[in-house]
Formats: structure tokens, C-alpha cells, sequence
């Protein structure tokens, strides 16, 4: 009897595990493939939350996580720890998400024992070596390291084909984020944080506010928290729900420039059900996330992006999604677009999502079994209707 195909799936923070959740559960109901989990901690706390979530239980836990670790540390601790997991395991692929520190050491550790890996949301890119730093280089780094690559839209594939790629290691599934955000999101939920049970959600239209990468912290972050500010003050049936990033960097303006409003909710990071099911249920959302551009589209929920450049055009070429940098000027003025012309609120919230249908990680699953030799037909790919 032929031996089951060992997968080892690996991440290491937050949204790498709410994206990995559905393949990691597809893998482990599917026969032939003997799926193990490796999770770094690189963050610890909120990727517990998810583990518990979605019951996801972890085969290693290297629990690399230190305080104020380094990129260069979170690089050699996962690269030293892997190398005796996949000595012991010795798994036909290994599987890595998007673009964390964790995502290209892991990658890397596998092309050192020969391992092949497979790219999860592959091909996304802003071209800017230093936009979004680090992820833009570990995302094109892991994709030179990849075997083979499930790109989330058409538009990744071109990025990838662009740079050498064999259309033959090329997938296109859709985004995982949308498979797990229809596995939490529920009309029924109650959450977790009592402030978001108090909320009206009916007679007030709530913002959603996240705000915290690297390149915006400084003035270009007060920025945007002065945006915020002067939106709330214009606009007395609006008010934001702020999950202040740790980050003392994030704390100390948002708490000096929001803290004293009191349609103004700092709150401590929240669990991903909570997350998930406000966003569901927010007016607007305005973020420097990547992830959120591509959840939003999938809840007809407008989102303003703090960022001058998106590794995630399709969105924007959608309509759901507009990148509006971090001067404060011009988040007032698109969001008082958004706040007072009905017509272009409805555009936005209409528009199409790019990011797929919720089956992402069933076709990761058919493409896995292909290369594996476990089906003849060809995988299915995302078919986009834009």
C-alpha cells in the first residue's frame, strides 16, 4: 500500500493561521496525505486564539517568540529549529503562507534539506523593494524558493509568469482568507468583547480603524489618527472601533490623539471571531492591512487603504477598495465621500470581490493531489468574474 504524502504545513503569526486554517482542516480530512502542523510562535497569544478557533492542534510548537525580537532573530531561530523537525519529519512538501519572516525562513530551511515547498497566496506584489517592508522581499524571495505556487487571482499569476515562473507550478485558487471568513462570520454571533455587544450598529454607522505597519509609524500614523479624529467630531452618528497594535510606537499617539473621544473605542487586539464578525457588520473600514482588502470585498464593506502603494491592484480594480496614503487631507476627503454621497457608499459596497468563492482550499488540496499523482485530472482553478 502506497504511503500516505506527508505535508508539513508552517506559520507562525496571526493571519498566516486564519489563511492556513481551511487547508490545514482540508488536508487533514482528505485521504492520502498525512498532514502535520509546525507553528514558530513568531507571535504567540493571537495565534493561539486562532489554533483554538478553528481546533487546530500543532504537531511542534518552536515557540520562538521573543520580546522585541529582531527580524534577524526571528530569521536564524526558525531556520535552526526547523532544520531538526524536518531531519525527523522528512515530509514530501512543505507549505508556507504569504509573506511573514517566518513564511521565507521556513522556505528556506526546506530548500536546505531539499524538501520542496509549496507558496500559499503566491505572486502578490508592490514592485517597491521597501513597500511593505519586510513582506514585499519575503514574499518575492519565498517565490524564487517555491515549487509550486497558489496564487490567490490572475493578476498574481502574471506577477509570477513576469518572473520566470512555469505556468505548469502555478495554481490560481482564490484567497484562504475568504474560505475562513465564511467559516466565522454568523448573523447569530455575540461577541467576546463587551464594548462591540454595546455598539448600535443600526442607528450609528461604525468605522473600523487598524493601523500599525512599519512604515507608517511616526508622523504619517498621527496623520491618519488626526483624520479620525476630525471624522468623528464632522459626523455625530459615526463612531470607530480602533484594536490598538501593542506596539507602544501605535499606543502612545492613538491614545493621545483618540483616548479622550468617546465615540472613540481604543480596544486591546481582538480574537479573530470578534474581528471577522465586525467587519461583517461595520459601515467603513480604514486600514493598512493587506488582509483586510482582501476580507472586506467579501462583506460588500468599503475600505480606504492607509498606504500609498497595494501589492493587491484587484480590489482597487474592482472598485471595493481605494488607496488614499496617509495624509490626513485626503482621508478626510475620501471618507466624507463615502460618509455623505449615498450613491458612492453603494458603488464601493457593490462591487465585485476578485478574491473568490470560499473553495480556495479545496482547489490547494486538487493541486496538491495532482503534483502528488493522486488524481489525473487537471486541478481547478479559480474562474474570476469581474
Amino acid at each position: 500500500m502506497k504511503r500516505p504524502v506527508k505535508i508539513l504545513s508552517i506559520f507562525g503569526t496571526r493571519p498566516e493561521a486564519i489563511k492556513m486554517a481551511p487547508v490545514v482542516k482540508t488536508l487533514a480530512a482528505a485521504p492520502g496525505f498525512a498532514a502535520r502542523v509546525v507553528i514558530t510562535a513568531q507571535h504567540r497569544q493571537m495565534l493561539d486564539q486562532v489554533l483554538d478557533l478553528f481546533e487546530i492542534k500543532a504537531d511542534y510548537d518552536l515557540n520562538i517568540m521573543q520580546e522585541g525580537q529582531s527580524l534577524t532573530e526571528i530569521t536564524t531561530r526558525v531556520l535552526t529549529r526547523l532544520e531538526e523537525v524536518l531531519a525527523a519529519e522528512q515530509p514530501d512538501m512543505v507549505l508556507v503562507h504569504g509573506d511573514t519572516t517566518t513564511t521565507f525562513a521556513a522556505a528556506l530551511a526546506a530548500f536546505y534539506q531539499r524538501v520542496a515547498v509549496g507558496h500559499v497566496e503566491a505572486g502578490l506584489r508592490t514592485h517597491q523593494k521597501y513597500f511593505p517592508f519586510p513582506e514585499e522581499l519575503n514574499r518575492r524571495l519565498t517565490g524564487v524558493l517555491a515549487d509550486l505556487h497558489f496564487a490567490p487571482t490572475a493578476t498574481a499569476r502574471a506577477n509570477l509568469l513576469a518572473e520566470g515562473v512555469p505556468p505548469e507550478r502555478i495554481q490560481v485558487t482564490g484567497n484562504t482568507a475568504i474560505d475562513a471568513l465564511f467559516m466565522t462570520v454568523r448573523p447569530t454571533y455575540k461577541f467576546c468583547e463587551p464594548c462591540l455587544n454595546a455598539l448600535d450598529f443600526k442607528r450609528n454607522r461604525i468605522i473600523v480603524l487598524e493601523a500599525h505597519r512599519r512604515e507608517n509609524l511616526g508622523e504619517p500614523l498621527e496623520e491618519i489618527f488626526r483624520a479620525v479624529a476630525a471624522l468623528v467630531e464632522r459626523h455625530t452618528d459615526v463612531e470607530v472601533v480602533f484594536p490598538v497594535h501593542l506596539n507602544p510606537k501605535v499606543q502612545e499617539p492613538a491614545r493621545r490623539i483618540l483616548g479622550d473621544h468617546p465615540r472613540v473605542h481604543l480596544l486591546t487586539p481582538l480574537a479573530y471571531g470578534d474581528f471577522a464578525n465586525l467587519l461583517a457588520r461595520a459601515y467603513l473600514i480604514l486600514s493598512d492591512s493587506g488582509g483586510i482588502q482582501e476580507e472586506a470585498p467579501a462583506l460588500g464593506r468599503p475600505v480606504l487603504v492607509l498606504r500609498s502603494v497595494t501589492e493587491r491592484p484587484e480590489a482597487v480594480a474592482a472598485g471595493t477598495v481605494r488607496v488614499v496614503g496617509t495624509q490626513a487631507e485626503a482621508i478626510l476627503a475620501a471618507a466624507e465621500e463615502l460618509l455623505s454621497n449615498p450613491a458612492a457608499y453603494e458603488r464601493m459596497a457593490r462591487a465585485a470581490n476578485p478574491y473568490g468563492d470560499g473553495r480556495a482550499a479545496w482547489r490547494i488540496r486538487t493541486g496538491l493531489e495532482h503534483w502528488f499523482g493522486l488524481r489525473d485530472e487537471a486541478p481547478e482553478e479559480l474562474i474570476e468574474s469581474l
